[in-house]
């Protein structure tokens, strides 16, 4: 009899033309957060944490029309943390999606469960090259770049400023490595030095500046994003080196460390796929809307990261809320269909953008100090791991 009245109350309905919702449009769409919320990189995953809720609030906290509920979780810059908490949203929490991952190693250790539970994953940060390449997945798809992309760019623009010999600098971890590779595949002088530091512990680098200042280099590259970042700065400064050999950088001076940088950070040049002047609709009102919340520019890490909401927002479209439908969601996604920060870009056949890199510097602005879009490094760059993807579409 109970269903009988409710059958009979849905053909009313119907009737009268009230839309009875369905299932898809009643469910809550369950998002699970990976990123670093503590200790001395926090910072970064506060930024992109920011950037992810402004972009609900841009989309009314519903993603293709549906509420959104966000679960965070902290990895603690450790893989084995990582991993676990990636299976705590996958098989606990029973996610919809995930989101994040700064770190490379922590995203390569997570991305097993991740691929086997057929999870769509949107990366907001992480590039190992091995995920542009032998590990991409119909699943997992980048807002970001494969990491030799900026390095690459960087060495691109050392050559055109004359730069005859390098010293490179960078942490010991998946990251680290790519970084220096990157930078060695389209640099055209001489290595002169090659220094991998301990991660993410090693906070002095007075004996790597020092092989630095005797191998008398042109210039100097390092990759040091967060905290460590502003402890290489400063000592790179204090050291006297800053007036002696130029200093080229990827992902070491962004909007969250010029404020304690400051002038420091002045003349040092960097390669970015986006930085916060980009001139584009939806660039303005998030730099502009995220500034006015917290007082503050965005990162970089932060602009990836609202970008995945728009990109998830598309896919739950195209499938009509069925997110059952995982192949018409990557089809869509594989667009690149969606109003980016960066502007508009396309999606190489291993999900990874190619895209833009420009170069940026930091400059004053009245008392505070901002990124600015200087040039165009390099135009729909395209990492070199795709060909060893082995999908194809």
């Amino acid at each position: 009899m109970k269903h009988m009245l409710l059958a009979g109350c849905a053909v009313a309905a119907l009737a009268i033309g009230v839309t009875v919702p369905t299932v898809a449009q009643q469910k809550t769409i369950k998002i699970g957060f990976v990123s670093t919320f503590s200790g001395p990189v926090a910072a970064i995953g506060n930024d992109m944490r920011n950037s992810f809720e402004l972009a609900l609030d841009h989309h009314g906290r519903k993603i293709g029309g549906m509420p959104v509920e966000v679960i965070y979780e902290d990895d603690q810059i450790k893989p084995e943390v990582g991993v676990q908490k990636t299976q705590k949203l996958i098989e606990s929490d029973k996610v919809d999606f995930l989101v994040g991952y700064i770190w490379s190693n922590v995203m390569l250790a997570s991305l097993k469960p991740i691929v086997d539970s057929k999870t769509f994953t949107v990366i907001t940060n992480a590039g190992a090259s091995q995920l542009s390449g032998e590990l991409c997945s119909q699943y997992v798809f980048s807002t970001s770049w494969n990491n030799d992309q900026t390095p690459q760019a960087v060495g691109t623009y050392m050559n055109q400023k004359g730069v005859k010999t390098a010293f490179l600098i960078g942490p010991n971890y998946a990251a680290g490595k790519d970084m220096l590779e990157g930078v060695s595949a389209t640099f055209k002088g001489k290595i002169v030095g090659r220094e991998l530091t301990v991660w993410p512990t090693q906070l002095d680098f007075s004996a790597e500046l020092s092989k630095a200042r005797q191998a008398k280099p042109d210039a100097i590259f390092a990759f040091y994003p967060g905290g460590p970042g502003i402890q290489f700065i400063t000592q790179y400064a204090q050291s006297g080196l800053k007036g002696q050999i130029p200093l080229y950088t990827a992902f070491t001076i962004d909007s969250l460390s010029l404020p304690r940088l400051k002038d420091l950070a002045l003349g040092i040049p960097g390669a970015q796929h986006w930085v916060r002047d980009l001139p584009n609709p939806t660039n303005k009102r998030y730099v502009d809307d995220y500034r006015a919340r917290h007082k503050a520019d965005p990162a970089f890490y932060g602009s990836q990261t609202y970008d995945a909401v728009a990109l998830l927002d598309a896919a739950v479209k195209a499938a009509k809320g069925d997110l059952t439908k995982k192949d018409v969601m990557r089809d869509e996604v594989r667009k690149a269909n969606f109003p980016s920060v960066r502007g508009k870009f396309k999606y190489g056949p291993n999900h990874i953008p190619i895209q833009n890199f420009y170069l940026q510097e930091p400059v004053k602005e009245g008392n505070e100090i901002r990124l600015k879009t200087v040039a165009t490094i390099v135009e729909n760059d395209q990492d070199k791991h795709w060909q060893k993807c082995p999908m194809r579409w």
